[in-house]
């Protein structure tokens, strides 16, 4: 076979995956398949103190309050950089709790993706993947 003939197989073959895998790849959830997946950031936390402390932030906050509030069943949320709270959701409908999910991750700062919606100002993700970010620097020790 001629060079420029592989050439041609191998750029057709590379056009025709690039056009196929967006449609295979998996968009929203069971009870909203066209809800948009999009990537955040920001540390996880419980809702009440960023709620209820302005001053606390994604990447300034106090730990041991964090940890204490989740101890006794506060939410858990996502608080981005820009302020968004974002409520870890399942793509299940019935809903399924995502708190032992999230557990390790308190008091991370992360990147999530997954589906997200939004209603009437509340934000919520339906994760799909989750990891930390050790790049982005905490102070953990504020109040």
């Amino acid at each position: 076979m001629k060079r420029s003939n592989l050439i041609h197989i191998v750029a057709a073959t590379a056009f025709s995956v690039l056009l196929i895998c967006p449609a295979l790849t998996p968009q929203g959830t069971k009870m909203a398949p066209d809800a948009k997946t999009m990537t955040i950031e920001g540390a996880v936390r419980d809702l009440a103190c960023p709620v209820q402390n302005p001053a606390g932030s994604a990447t300034s906050f106090s730990l041991q309050c964090t940890l204490d509030c989740v101890k006794h069943g506060s939410p858990i949320i996502i608080l981005t950089k820009a302020g968004l709270i974002y409520f870890p959701i399942s793509e299940n409908m019935p809903d399924s709790g995502q708190r032992e999910k999230m557990m390790p991750f308190i008091g991370k700062y992360v990147q999530a993706t997954g589906p997200v919606f939004t209603r009437t100002g509340t934000h919520a993700i339906a994760i799909t993947q989750i990891k930390e970010l050790k790049s982005v620097h905490i102070d953990t020790d504020a109040r």
